[in-house]
């Protein structure tokens, strides 16, 4: 009982979260990711949920803003 009521605390911060389109890019992989590894570490799939989450949304932020300055710096030449 105290599994579901963790992962429903875990989902309804992650909704909240990510209610815009922003937020969504990169979490969903991530976060498939972080709750294979968290539960091949020891059961913690939840924790590495939202940690692959909030992983995967800064990776994705960051190729987002690398391929804008190449776009750009392709742009000035």
């Amino acid at each position: 009982m105290k599994t579901k009521s963790v992962v429903a605390l875990a989902t309804a911060l992650i909704l909240s979260l990510g209610a815009g389109q922003a937020w969504a890019a990169g979490c969903l992989k991530g976060g498939a990711v972080g709750a294979v590894a968290g539960h091949v570490a020891g059961h913690h799939a939840v924790v590495g949920a939202i940690v692959g989450c909030a992983v995967g949304h800064h990776m994705a932020k960051e190729k987002a803003r690398n391929a804008a300055q190449e776009s750009a710096a392709a742009q000035v030449h």
